[in-house]
């Protein structure tokens, strides 16, 4: 079962081979579709649509990654340590519920949120 609830996120990554393990685990069951489009191969799976190409396909392409919601902060939290990412800030309580902010390892950060039922 995925830790993650909602949010299409999009991540930057130099190889989708390298940077899908980690975004498989956090996505649980969901199916990894692999496609291209114009100068650039992508991976979507779960939450996250993975963005590949050379620096200058990606270039035009290049925004923020955003707050994901999950129903399980310790799950996530332990699943990016454990492919070597890291927390930058949190467990804490924010006015919407309890957020971590994490960098994974291929260098993206994401603020996860948790909001109680």
């Amino acid at each position: 079962m995925s830790p993650i609830r909602e949010v299409l996120a999009r991540i930057y990554v130099e190889s989708l081979d390298a940077a899908l393990p980690l975004y498989q685990r956090l996505a649980g069951d969901a199916p990894t579709r692999r496609f291209g489009f114009r100068d650039v191969e992508l991976a979507w799976v779960g939450p996250f649509l993975l963005v590949a190409g050379t620096p200058a396909a990606l270039a035009p392409l290049r925004n923020r990654a955003a707050t994901v919601l999950a129903d399980d902060l310790d799950a996530v939290a332990t699943t990016i340590i454990s492919a070597g990412g890291a927390l930058i800030e949190g467990p804490g309580e924010s006015p919407n519920g309890t957020r971590l902010i994490a960098e994974h390892p291929d260098g993206t950060v994401f603020e996860y949120l948790h909001i109680a039922p």
